[in-house]
């Protein structure tokens, strides 16, 4: 008859009188939110991991304190939705999708606005710790230091963060970018400005790569001096057009790497006595409800706005009903939409 081995419980550190639910993580080699959905919802978890766990709680001797498994297991059906800049309409198309599956499997959606501080993205990422609310979408390019240090369910959307462990969901931004610039080369234009978005941000970076990859296929070389930086505003795309034109640079056409910034160029161009598109086209990336009002009606690359927050929401449901399932990166397609802001190269436009 075989001897069933019973593992021994590991001696405590001095001083300690317990284990605490990482070191059980650590001893299994899983997540924290591993363990807590083996004791919540075993069901729910994989044989094989349930198994390593369970060993794992019994070796270590932990016991999970019964006050804070119930604060940890209540629901309040809210969650937060951090945007950097509630005045920005991307932004609120995309929080369209989040509310619409949010109110229809019961949940209630705090908008939080950062304004790019990081006590902001605290307090907000403090509501989770403290059970004010169930889960985070953050449409930023990080997320807050302190949803990442705890077991929360979060999803980061449009923008994108390179942790494999965070689910996300976003464009081909670079692909996007591409499309916009070969566009333009195809009506003839090659001297293409570019107005950039902020550069600390990945979707800018990659809106920059896809903007120089297509110029280097076409055999152009890319001239930095047709490159002016922005912020996503208006107003920057008002002073990256001015500063392009009181500096003599020829240009026929600009692509700018949001629609926003696009309207502001077409402003500048036009208070110069230019004209759109007929001295200089204009091309904007998101599609925002505007860009089809503008005088003329914006060439653009669209964003699914809506699917982005839909998608957001539902990733975000299943992470919070506890399903075992890997972090994912999902990448939604965007569109060329042409409109009348682009027009064949009419040739050299230099400022008066």
């Amino acid at each position: 008859m075989t001897k069933t081995r019973k593992s021994k419980r590991v001696a405590l550190p001095a001083g300690r009188n317990s284990y605490n639910i990482r070191e059980v993580a650590q001893a299994a080699k899983v997540s924290v939110a591993t363990v807590s959905r083996t004791l919540q919802m075993p069901d729910v978890v994989a044989p094989a991991t349930r198994s390593r766990v369970q060993a794992a709680i019994e070796r270590l001797g932990y016991r999970p304190n019964a006050q804070a498994r119930m604060l940890r297991t209540a629901r309040t059906h809210v969650i937060v939705a951090l945007v950097p800049d509630i005045s920005n309409p991307f932004f609120a198309e995309v929080i369209r999708g989040i509310e619409q599956v949010a109110h229809q499997n019961g949940y209630s959606v705090l908008l939080g606005e950062t304004q790019n501080s990081r006590a902001r993205e605290k307090a907000y990422a403090e509501l989770l710790e403290t059970k004010q609310a169930d889960g985070l979408i953050t449409l930023m390019p990080h997320i807050p230091t302190l949803a990442m240090a705890r077991p929360f369910p979060i999803v980061n959307a449009c923008e994108y963060v390179k942790d494999k462990s965070v689910t996300s969901v976003y464009v081909d931004n670079e692909g996007a970018s591409y499309e916009a610039t070969t566009y333009l080369l195809t009506l003839g234009h090659r001297e293409i400005a570019f107005v950039t978005g902020p550069m600390d941000s990945p979707i800018s970076v990659d809106r920059d790569r896809g903007y120089e990859r297509a110029l280097q296929q076409a055999g152009i070389k890319r001239d930095r001096r047709l490159t002016a930086a922005g912020d996503f505003s208006v107003e920057a795309g008002i002073r990256a057009v001015d500063g392009l034109l009181a500096q003599q640079q020829r240009f026929t056409a600009v692509f700018c790497s949001n629609d926003e910034m696009a309207v502001g160029a077409i402003h500048a161009i036009k208070s110069k006595g230019l004209r759109v598109p007929q001295d200089i086209s204009v091309v904007g990336f998101d599609d925002i409800r505007f860009s089809r009002y503008t005088d003329p009606p914006l060439t653009t690359i669209a964003q699914p706005k809506d699917e982005l927050g839909r998608e957001a929401m539902s990733m975000l449901i299943e992470l919070m009903r506890g399903t075992d399932i890997p972090a994912r990166k999902r990448i939604l397609l965007t569109q060329l939409v042409v409109r009348g802001s682009t027009a064949r190269c009419p040739g050299k436009v230099r400022a008066a």
